[in-house]
Protein backbone atom coordinates (compact mmCIF):
# COMPACT_ATOMS: atom_id res chain seq x y z
CA UNK A 1 0.00 0.00 0.00
CA UNK A 2 1.24 3.41 -0.98
CA UNK A 3 2.04 5.80 1.47
CA UNK A 4 -1.17 7.92 0.05
CA UNK A 5 -3.09 5.21 -0.15
CA UNK A 6 -2.72 4.85 3.92
CA UNK A 7 -3.07 8.58 4.50
CA UNK A 8 -6.58 8.55 2.72
CA UNK A 9 -7.53 5.56 4.86
CA UNK A 10 -7.06 6.64 7.76
CA UNK A 11 -9.00 10.12 6.95
CA UNK A 12 -12.72 8.61 5.74
CA UNK A 13 -15.34 7.09 7.77
CA UNK A 14 -17.00 4.06 7.51
CA UNK A 15 -19.58 5.16 4.82
CA UNK A 16 -16.98 6.76 2.96
CA UNK A 17 -14.15 3.67 2.79
CA UNK A 18 -17.28 1.26 2.07
CA UNK A 19 -18.01 3.69 -0.43
CA UNK A 20 -15.01 3.96 -2.41
CA UNK A 21 -14.79 0.21 -2.34
CA UNK A 22 -18.11 0.46 -4.30
CA UNK A 23 -16.48 2.79 -6.96
CA UNK A 24 -13.27 1.10 -7.15
CA UNK A 25 -15.24 -2.77 -7.62
CA UNK A 26 -17.51 -1.24 -10.81
CA UNK A 27 -14.78 0.25 -12.38
CA UNK A 28 -12.07 -2.64 -12.08
CA UNK A 29 -15.12 -4.31 -13.42
CA UNK A 30 -15.67 -2.33 -16.36
CA UNK A 31 -11.86 -2.09 -16.99
CA UNK A 32 -11.80 2.04 -16.25
CA UNK A 33 -8.89 3.83 -15.13
CA UNK A 34 -10.07 5.41 -12.21
CA UNK A 35 -8.57 8.92 -9.89
CA UNK A 36 -9.32 9.92 -6.65
CA UNK A 37 -9.57 14.10 -7.62
CA UNK A 38 -10.39 17.43 -6.14
CA UNK A 39 -11.15 18.67 -3.04
CA UNK A 40 -10.43 14.90 -1.15
CA UNK A 41 -6.67 15.38 -2.55
CA UNK A 42 -6.39 18.87 -1.61
CA UNK A 43 -7.85 18.66 1.75
CA UNK A 44 -5.99 14.97 2.48
CA UNK A 45 -2.75 16.20 1.69
CA UNK A 46 -2.86 19.93 2.69
CA UNK A 47 -4.18 17.96 6.49
CA UNK A 48 -7.91 19.33 6.42
CA UNK A 49 -10.50 17.20 7.30
CA UNK A 50 -11.80 15.30 3.72
CA UNK A 51 -15.16 17.36 2.87
CA UNK A 52 -16.20 15.93 -0.76
CA UNK A 53 -15.03 12.81 -2.46
CA UNK A 54 -14.81 13.17 -6.52
CA UNK A 55 -13.81 10.25 -8.97
CA UNK A 56 -12.61 11.16 -12.30
CA UNK A 57 -12.51 8.11 -15.00
CA UNK A 58 -11.08 7.80 -18.54
CA UNK A 59 -14.59 6.70 -19.65
CA UNK A 60 -18.22 7.20 -19.74
CA UNK A 61 -18.83 8.26 -16.03
CA UNK A 62 -22.85 7.53 -17.03
CA UNK A 63 -21.97 4.16 -17.24
CA UNK A 64 -20.19 3.61 -14.61
CA UNK A 65 -22.95 5.01 -12.48
CA UNK A 66 -25.25 3.04 -13.45
CA UNK A 67 -23.55 -0.31 -13.10
CA UNK A 68 -23.27 0.94 -9.45
CA UNK A 69 -26.67 1.70 -8.93
CA UNK A 70 -27.02 -1.04 -9.91
CA UNK A 71 -25.03 -3.50 -7.60
CA UNK A 72 -25.35 -1.34 -4.47
CA UNK A 73 -27.71 0.61 -2.86
CA UNK A 74 -26.78 3.88 -4.32
CA UNK A 75 -29.26 6.27 -6.32
CA UNK A 76 -28.16 8.57 -8.68
CA UNK A 77 -29.61 11.84 -7.83
CA UNK A 78 -28.17 14.07 -10.74
CA UNK A 79 -27.07 13.56 -14.03
CA UNK A 80 -25.46 16.26 -16.36
CA UNK A 81 -25.38 15.23 -19.89
CA UNK A 82 -23.05 18.08 -20.80
CA UNK A 83 -20.52 17.90 -18.17
CA UNK A 84 -20.30 14.42 -18.12
CA UNK A 85 -20.71 13.91 -14.63
CA UNK A 86 -23.23 12.17 -12.22
CA UNK A 87 -24.21 12.93 -8.56
CA UNK A 88 -24.74 9.61 -6.68
CA UNK A 89 -26.12 9.05 -3.09
CA UNK A 90 -25.08 5.86 -1.08
CA UNK A 91 -26.05 4.89 2.36
CA UNK A 92 -25.26 6.24 5.52
CA UNK A 93 -25.68 9.76 3.19
CA UNK A 94 -22.63 9.55 1.57
CA UNK A 95 -22.85 11.38 -1.35
CA UNK A 96 -19.94 11.70 -4.94
CA UNK A 97 -19.54 12.87 -7.96
CA UNK A 98 -18.12 10.68 -10.78
CA UNK A 99 -17.16 12.62 -13.83
CA UNK A 100 -15.47 11.39 -17.12
CA UNK A 101 -11.96 13.41 -17.85
CA UNK A 102 -12.33 15.98 -19.77
CA UNK A 103 -11.12 18.84 -22.03
CA UNK A 104 -13.50 21.99 -21.60
CA UNK A 105 -13.16 25.09 -23.58
CA UNK A 106 -14.79 28.69 -22.82
CA UNK A 107 -16.07 30.29 -26.19
CA UNK A 108 -17.24 33.24 -24.13
CA UNK A 109 -16.98 33.84 -20.60
CA UNK A 110 -19.88 32.18 -17.85
CA UNK A 111 -20.69 30.52 -20.96
CA UNK A 112 -21.18 26.86 -21.73
CA UNK A 113 -18.20 25.22 -22.53
CA UNK A 114 -17.25 23.03 -25.39
CA UNK A 115 -16.72 19.64 -23.74
CA UNK A 116 -14.63 16.61 -25.11
CA UNK A 117 -13.20 13.20 -23.23
CA UNK A 118 -9.65 13.21 -22.86
CA UNK A 119 -7.00 11.83 -20.49
CA UNK A 120 -6.80 12.37 -16.59
CA UNK A 121 -3.46 14.90 -17.15
CA UNK A 122 -5.38 16.67 -20.07
CA UNK A 123 -8.31 16.66 -17.57
CA UNK A 124 -6.04 18.15 -14.65
CA UNK A 125 -4.41 20.91 -16.61
CA UNK A 126 -7.93 22.72 -17.32
CA UNK A 127 -9.15 22.65 -13.68
CA UNK A 128 -9.34 26.04 -11.86
CA UNK A 129 -6.46 26.16 -9.68
CA UNK A 130 -3.40 24.07 -9.13
CA UNK A 131 -4.39 22.25 -5.75
CA UNK A 132 -7.14 21.13 -7.36
CA UNK A 133 -5.82 19.24 -9.90
CA UNK A 134 -4.07 16.50 -7.84
CA UNK A 135 -5.55 13.30 -9.39
CA UNK A 136 -4.93 9.52 -7.17
CA UNK A 137 -5.24 6.39 -9.01
CA UNK A 138 -7.05 3.60 -8.19
CA UNK A 139 -6.90 1.26 -10.34
CA UNK A 140 -5.36 -1.66 -10.32
CA UNK A 141 -2.34 -1.92 -11.95
CA UNK A 142 -1.42 1.60 -10.41
CA UNK A 143 -2.99 2.59 -7.19
CA UNK A 144 -1.88 4.76 -4.94
CA UNK A 145 -0.03 6.54 -7.91
CA UNK A 146 -0.27 10.55 -7.78
CA UNK A 147 -1.10 12.58 -11.29
CA UNK A 148 0.13 15.80 -10.43
CA UNK A 149 1.21 17.71 -13.66
CA UNK A 150 0.78 21.42 -12.38
CA UNK A 151 2.78 21.14 -9.05
CA UNK A 152 -0.35 21.65 -6.43
CA UNK A 153 1.51 19.17 -3.97
CA UNK A 154 4.31 22.50 -4.04
CA UNK A 155 1.32 24.93 -3.60
CA UNK A 156 0.05 23.21 -0.89
CA UNK A 157 3.66 23.33 0.67
CA UNK A 158 3.74 26.46 0.03
CA UNK A 159 0.32 27.69 1.60
CA UNK A 160 -0.72 29.41 -1.74
CA UNK A 161 -3.25 29.75 -4.22
CA UNK A 162 -1.98 29.74 -8.29
CA UNK A 163 -4.50 29.52 -11.25
CA UNK A 164 -3.76 26.24 -13.50
CA UNK A 165 -3.28 28.60 -16.50
CA UNK A 166 -3.56 32.52 -17.62
CA UNK A 167 -7.53 32.58 -18.52
CA UNK A 168 -8.80 30.44 -15.45
CA UNK A 169 -10.87 33.28 -13.68
CA UNK A 170 -11.47 34.69 -17.43
CA UNK A 171 -13.22 31.15 -18.95
CA UNK A 172 -15.23 30.37 -15.48
CA UNK A 173 -15.55 33.82 -13.36
CA UNK A 174 -17.53 31.69 -11.11
CA UNK A 175 -13.69 30.69 -9.76
CA UNK A 176 -13.26 34.11 -8.37
CA UNK A 177 -15.88 33.76 -5.29
CA UNK A 178 -14.13 30.08 -5.41
CA UNK A 179 -10.20 31.65 -4.83
CA UNK A 180 -11.85 33.89 -1.83
CA UNK A 181 -13.93 31.00 -0.31
CA UNK A 182 -10.74 28.59 -0.16
CA UNK A 183 -8.33 31.70 0.85
CA UNK A 184 -10.68 32.51 3.84
CA UNK A 185 -10.87 28.80 4.52
CA UNK A 186 -7.49 27.61 4.31
CA UNK A 187 -5.65 30.93 4.85
CA UNK A 188 -3.57 30.64 2.10
CA UNK A 189 -1.96 33.75 0.31
CA UNK A 190 -3.41 33.91 -3.77
CA UNK A 191 -0.21 33.83 -6.09
CA UNK A 192 0.72 37.36 -7.59
CA UNK A 193 -0.21 36.40 -11.15
CA UNK A 194 -3.10 34.67 -10.53
CA UNK A 195 -4.29 37.86 -8.35
CA UNK A 196 -3.06 40.26 -11.35
CA UNK A 197 -5.59 37.98 -13.45
CA UNK A 198 -8.51 38.38 -10.60
CA UNK A 199 -7.95 42.24 -10.74
CA UNK A 200 -8.15 42.23 -14.42
CA UNK A 201 -11.00 40.20 -14.56
CA UNK A 202 -13.17 42.05 -11.93
CA UNK A 203 -11.87 45.27 -14.18
CA UNK A 204 -13.39 43.95 -17.08
CA UNK A 205 -16.77 43.31 -15.16
CA UNK A 206 -16.94 39.64 -15.83
CA UNK A 207 -18.48 38.76 -12.68
CA UNK A 208 -21.72 39.91 -14.02
CA UNK A 209 -21.15 36.71 -16.64
CA UNK A 210 -21.79 34.35 -13.41
CA UNK A 211 -25.39 32.97 -13.75
CA UNK A 212 -27.91 32.20 -11.00
CA UNK A 213 -27.48 28.43 -11.28
CA UNK A 214 -23.41 29.02 -10.72
CA UNK A 215 -24.29 31.19 -7.78
CA UNK A 216 -26.51 28.55 -6.06
CA UNK A 217 -23.43 26.26 -6.21
CA UNK A 218 -21.39 28.14 -4.52
CA UNK A 219 -24.08 29.20 -2.03
CA UNK A 220 -24.19 25.74 -1.64
CA UNK A 221 -20.66 25.43 -1.12
CA UNK A 222 -20.22 28.46 1.41
CA UNK A 223 -22.89 26.71 3.74
CA UNK A 224 -20.89 23.62 3.84
CA UNK A 225 -17.64 25.20 5.02
CA UNK A 226 -17.28 24.55 8.90
CA UNK A 227 -17.52 28.39 9.56
CA UNK A 228 -18.85 30.31 6.79
CA UNK A 229 -18.61 33.61 8.49
CA UNK A 230 -15.10 34.28 7.31
CA UNK A 231 -15.96 33.29 3.92
CA UNK A 232 -18.97 35.63 3.48
CA UNK A 233 -16.68 38.89 5.51
CA UNK A 234 -14.63 38.24 2.24
CA UNK A 235 -16.92 38.15 -0.29
CA UNK A 236 -18.01 41.38 1.29
CA UNK A 237 -15.15 43.11 1.44
CA UNK A 238 -14.68 42.23 -2.50
CA UNK A 239 -18.03 43.46 -2.99
CA UNK A 240 -19.03 40.34 -4.18
CA UNK A 241 -21.39 39.34 -1.84
CA UNK A 242 -24.03 41.74 -3.92
CA UNK A 243 -24.36 39.22 -6.98
CA UNK A 244 -26.51 37.40 -4.76
CA UNK A 245 -28.49 40.00 -2.97
CA UNK A 246 -27.63 43.47 -3.47
CA UNK A 247 -29.09 44.47 0.19
CA UNK A 248 -27.16 41.32 1.05
CA UNK A 249 -23.88 43.88 2.62
CA UNK A 250 -23.18 45.82 5.64
CA UNK A 251 -25.35 45.86 8.49
CA UNK A 252 -27.88 43.27 6.67
CA UNK A 253 -24.98 40.48 7.03
CA UNK A 254 -25.49 38.77 10.16
CA UNK A 255 -22.16 37.79 10.91
CA UNK A 256 -22.71 38.11 14.37
CA UNK A 257 -25.67 35.01 13.60
CA UNK A 258 -22.77 33.19 11.92
CA UNK A 259 -20.52 33.54 14.86
CA UNK A 260 -23.41 31.99 17.39
CA UNK A 261 -23.51 29.16 15.39
CA UNK A 262 -20.20 28.49 14.93
CA UNK A 263 -19.81 28.25 18.54
CA UNK A 264 -22.63 25.91 18.49
CA UNK A 265 -20.99 23.58 16.05
CA UNK A 266 -18.00 23.68 18.14
CA UNK A 267 -19.99 21.68 20.97
CA UNK A 268 -20.57 18.65 18.21
CA UNK A 269 -18.02 15.81 19.42
CA UNK A 270 -15.70 14.61 17.61
CA UNK A 271 -17.04 11.60 15.13
CA UNK A 272 -20.85 12.12 15.79
CA UNK A 273 -23.04 11.71 13.16
CA UNK A 274 -25.86 14.99 13.57
CA UNK A 275 -27.26 14.35 10.28
CA UNK A 276 -26.52 17.82 10.34
CA UNK A 277 -28.13 19.18 6.92
CA UNK A 278 -26.26 22.41 6.35
CA UNK A 279 -28.26 24.45 3.85
CA UNK A 280 -31.71 25.39 5.76
CA UNK A 281 -29.80 26.44 8.75
CA UNK A 282 -27.26 28.34 6.58
CA UNK A 283 -30.02 30.05 4.78
CA UNK A 284 -31.90 31.04 7.96
CA UNK A 285 -28.51 32.52 9.51
CA UNK A 286 -27.79 34.54 6.39
CA UNK A 287 -31.29 35.98 5.48
CA UNK A 288 -32.31 36.60 9.30
CA UNK A 289 -32.19 40.38 8.79
CA UNK A 290 -33.30 40.67 5.40
CA UNK A 291 -37.33 41.85 4.58
CA UNK A 292 -39.62 39.58 3.18
CA UNK A 293 -39.49 41.58 0.10
CA UNK A 294 -35.47 40.63 0.07
CA UNK A 295 -35.68 37.38 0.66
CA UNK A 296 -38.20 36.23 -2.17
CA UNK A 297 -36.05 38.58 -4.25
CA UNK A 298 -33.20 36.28 -3.40
CA UNK A 299 -34.87 33.47 -4.11
CA UNK A 300 -35.71 34.57 -7.52
CA UNK A 301 -31.96 35.84 -8.05
CA UNK A 302 -30.53 32.59 -7.86
CA UNK A 303 -33.65 29.80 -9.22
CA UNK A 304 -33.67 28.58 -5.97
CA UNK A 305 -35.35 25.10 -6.44
CA UNK A 306 -38.68 24.26 -4.10
CA UNK A 307 -36.77 22.06 -2.24
CA UNK A 308 -33.65 24.21 -1.05
CA UNK A 309 -36.78 26.66 -0.39
CA UNK A 310 -38.37 24.44 1.77
CA UNK A 311 -35.55 23.25 4.08
CA UNK A 312 -34.56 27.19 4.46
CA UNK A 313 -38.25 28.18 5.16
CA UNK A 314 -40.09 25.58 7.48
CA UNK A 315 -36.81 24.84 9.53
CA UNK A 316 -38.29 26.81 12.38
CA UNK A 317 -41.70 25.10 12.01
CA UNK A 318 -39.95 22.11 12.25
CA UNK A 319 -37.97 22.59 15.33
CA UNK A 320 -41.40 23.49 17.46
CA UNK A 321 -41.46 19.56 18.12
CA UNK A 322 -38.14 19.30 19.37
CA UNK A 323 -38.12 21.99 21.17
CA UNK A 324 -41.44 20.79 23.34
CA UNK A 325 -39.91 17.92 24.01
CA UNK A 326 -36.60 19.43 25.21
CA UNK A 327 -38.57 21.23 27.76
CA UNK A 328 -40.78 18.45 29.33
CA UNK A 329 -40.72 18.06 32.57
CA UNK A 330 -40.51 13.87 32.64
CA UNK A 331 -36.99 14.72 31.38
CA UNK A 332 -35.09 14.15 34.89
CA UNK A 333 -31.93 11.83 34.24
CA UNK A 334 -29.17 12.15 31.51
CA UNK A 335 -30.40 9.05 29.72
CA UNK A 336 -33.66 10.12 29.62
CA UNK A 337 -32.53 13.65 27.61
CA UNK A 338 -30.28 11.92 25.61
CA UNK A 339 -33.02 9.32 24.31
CA UNK A 340 -35.40 12.13 23.72
CA UNK A 341 -32.74 13.87 21.46
CA UNK A 342 -30.52 11.66 20.29
CA UNK A 343 -32.99 11.11 16.98
CA UNK A 344 -33.30 14.70 16.16
CA UNK A 345 -31.51 16.20 13.20
CA UNK A 346 -27.89 18.27 13.39
CA UNK A 347 -29.63 21.31 11.87
CA UNK A 348 -32.42 21.33 14.19
CA UNK A 349 -30.82 20.76 17.34
CA UNK A 350 -28.31 23.79 16.49
CA UNK A 351 -30.86 25.98 15.83
CA UNK A 352 -32.94 25.37 19.07
CA UNK A 353 -30.03 25.42 20.96
CA UNK A 354 -29.06 29.12 19.03
CA UNK A 355 -32.58 30.37 18.84
CA UNK A 356 -34.91 29.00 22.18
CA UNK A 357 -35.53 31.82 24.33
CA UNK A 358 -35.96 29.17 27.00
CA UNK A 359 -33.03 28.38 29.21
CA UNK A 360 -33.64 25.20 30.43
CA UNK A 361 -33.57 23.88 26.66
CA UNK A 362 -30.12 25.54 25.89
CA UNK A 363 -28.99 24.02 28.96
CA UNK A 364 -30.53 20.59 28.04
CA UNK A 365 -29.19 20.57 24.73
CA UNK A 366 -25.50 21.57 25.92
CA UNK A 367 -25.38 18.95 28.28
CA UNK A 368 -26.46 16.32 25.96
CA UNK A 369 -24.03 17.57 23.33
CA UNK A 370 -21.15 18.11 25.60
CA UNK A 371 -21.37 15.46 28.48
CA UNK A 372 -24.75 12.73 27.58
CA UNK A 373 -23.56 12.27 23.88
CA UNK A 374 -19.68 11.38 24.01
CA UNK A 375 -20.05 9.18 26.97
CA UNK A 376 -22.58 6.94 24.95
CA UNK A 377 -20.43 6.87 22.09
CA UNK A 378 -18.08 4.93 24.55
CA UNK A 379 -19.82 2.06 24.48
CA UNK A 380 -18.82 0.27 21.38
CA UNK A 381 -19.93 -2.78 19.76
CA UNK A 382 -17.69 -5.01 21.18
CA UNK A 383 -19.73 -3.99 24.39
CA UNK A 384 -22.77 -4.57 23.12
CA UNK A 385 -21.99 -7.57 21.38
CA UNK A 386 -20.49 -9.14 24.94
CA UNK A 387 -23.61 -8.26 26.27
CA UNK A 388 -26.06 -9.21 23.86
CA UNK A 389 -24.91 -12.93 22.98
CA UNK A 390 -23.85 -12.27 19.82
CA UNK A 391 -27.19 -10.46 18.35
CA UNK A 392 -26.05 -8.91 14.55
CA UNK A 393 -25.39 -5.18 14.49
CA UNK A 394 -28.05 -2.94 13.48
CA UNK A 395 -30.49 -5.81 14.68
CA UNK A 396 -33.47 -4.91 17.06
CA UNK A 397 -32.04 -6.76 19.90
CA UNK A 398 -28.64 -5.31 19.47
CA UNK A 399 -29.92 -1.65 19.10
CA UNK A 400 -32.04 -2.22 22.22
CA UNK A 401 -29.06 -3.50 24.39
CA UNK A 402 -26.71 -0.74 23.35
CA UNK A 403 -29.71 1.60 24.48
CA UNK A 404 -29.61 -0.11 27.68
CA UNK A 405 -25.82 0.07 28.55
CA UNK A 406 -25.89 3.93 27.72
CA UNK A 407 -29.37 4.29 30.02
CA UNK A 408 -26.28 2.81 32.51
CA UNK A 409 -23.87 4.38 31.94
CA UNK A 410 -25.17 7.79 31.81
CA UNK A 411 -27.42 7.77 34.92
CA UNK A 412 -24.91 5.72 37.36
CA UNK A 413 -23.79 7.57 40.25
CA UNK A 414 -19.56 8.54 39.42
CA UNK A 415 -18.13 6.60 42.42
CA UNK A 416 -16.13 9.13 44.64
CA UNK A 417 -13.08 9.08 45.37
CA UNK A 418 -12.16 9.09 49.08
CA UNK A 419 -9.39 11.95 50.23
CA UNK A 420 -6.10 10.29 50.37
CA UNK A 421 -4.69 9.91 54.14
CA UNK A 422 -2.70 12.47 55.84
CA UNK A 423 0.84 10.74 57.17
CA UNK A 424 0.71 10.47 60.92
CA UNK A 425 2.45 13.75 63.00
CA UNK A 426 5.85 12.26 64.00
CA UNK A 427 5.32 11.67 68.03
CA UNK A 428 6.36 14.51 70.82
CA UNK A 429 8.48 13.77 73.72
CA UNK A 430 7.62 14.92 77.16
CA UNK A 431 9.55 18.11 77.95
CA UNK A 432 10.21 19.21 74.26
CA UNK A 433 8.49 21.49 72.59
CA UNK A 434 7.09 20.77 69.55
CA UNK A 435 9.58 23.29 67.03
CA UNK A 436 12.44 21.76 68.89
CA UNK A 437 11.06 17.96 68.22
CA UNK A 438 11.01 19.11 64.49
CA UNK A 439 14.23 20.37 64.54
CA UNK A 440 15.90 16.80 66.26
CA UNK A 441 14.70 14.62 63.82
CA UNK A 442 16.59 11.88 65.57
CA UNK A 443 14.87 12.05 68.66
Amino acid sequence: MSDYMFMLENHLSAGQFRMIGDVQAAATEANMSLFLTGGALRDMLGGFPIRTIDFTVEGSAAKLARSIASKTKAKIVEADEHRKLVRLRFPDDVTTTISTARIEKWPKPGGKPQVQPATIHEDLRCRDFTINAIALSLSRASRGLLVDPNNGIGDLERKELRAVSNYALYDDPVRMLRMLRLRARMGFTVDERTWNQYLNVREAGLESKIGPEALLEELHHIAEEADPGPVLAALDEQKLLSLFLPALTGAKLNLAGFQKLQKAKQMIPFGADLKLENFGLFMHVLTEKLTAKEKAALIGNLHMPKADVSRWQKLEARTKKLEHAAKSARLQKPSQIYHALVEAPGDELLFVLTHSALRLVQDRIRNYLQKYLPAAMEVSDKDVEAAAGGAAPGSPKFRKVRDQLITTKLDSRPKKVPPPEEPPAPPIMAGTSGAFARRQPGL
